[in-house]
């Protein structure tokens, strides 16, 4: 890979992970999008989960005191139980697929009446979302946007928003981890300085995020997380209609 190749992702990185922490999303989305670009599937998974993890983690750690826990294990419990099932199954999507499925899961879930959304302070509903959460992170790599739904009708502040997320989404980011090593190896082409540079630039963009959380309300929060979001599905959803159409 050229050296020109691994600034852009080096400069993806910091964006994304930058990204991920205002709005504990969207970065997610810009990362693996660069990644597959470069990379097969299954390597492309490997490395976007290595890095998410440590941006994800180093959030967790920033907010750790507003994490609600009653809620991250109940996730994790419904997420190990996709695991179980998708391991089975040995599936590995298309990169077309993948395309396809970040940028219509956003458009998917506008859809869905607000009054069928669940609240994920209900009963059962952290098992329901890490289950249904693990199935995205899998077959797209990004389930935060799917995630985010079972937020929107809670009474969590940003804070404690962002943290639990980023605890959950942490959990996610080790499953999908050791299912894709677990099907294909470590990957073809990663190499440990890469990786070990990845991971610091991703702390680097993530410590970057608390300066604009502490600026905005909640308010704004949640409008240029809907703005970032569908920009990114729209040129996703292009870049699988060509590259369906070259076959």
């Amino acid at each position: 890979m050229t050296l020109a190749a691994w600034a852009l992702i080096g400069a993806t990185i910091i964006v994304s992970s930058f990204l991920s922490g205002v709005f504990g999303m969207a970065g997610g989305m810009v990362l693996i999008g660069v990644l597959l670009i470069y990379f097969d599937v299954a390597t492309a998974m490997i490395f976007f989960s290595i890095i998410q993890l440590t941006a994800n983690g180093w959030r967790a750690l920033q907010w750790w005191r507003y994490v609600r826990w009653d809620i991250f294990w109940l996730y994790c419990l419904g997420g190990a139980v996709a695991f179980a099932v998708l391991r089975l199954i040995e599936f590995i999507p298309e990169k077309a697929l993948v395309y396809l499925l970040l940028g219509a899961t956003p458009f998917a879930i506008e859809l869905l009446p607000k009054s069928w959304r669940p609240n994920i302070e209900w009963r059962g509903v952290p098992f329901f979302t890490g289950l249904c959460t693990t199935v995205i992170q899998f077959l797209s790599g990004v389930g935060g946007t799917f995630l985010d739904i079972f937020f929107q009708k809670s009474a969590l502040d940003r804070k404690t928003t962002l943290a639990t997320k980023a605890v959950a989404q942490s959990a996610s980011h080790i499953l999908r981890l050791v299912y894709f090593v677990s099907l294909s190896g470590f990957g073809t082409g990663l190499e440990p300085t890469p990786v070990v540079a990845a991971v610091v630039l991703a702390i680097g963009g993530t410590m970057l995020a608390p300066y604009v959380i502490e600026r905005m309300t909640d308010v704004s929060f949640r409008q240029w997380t809907r703005f970032v979001i569908f920009s990114i599905s729209i040129v996703y959803l292009a870049w699988a209609a060509r590259l369906y159409w070259l076959g």
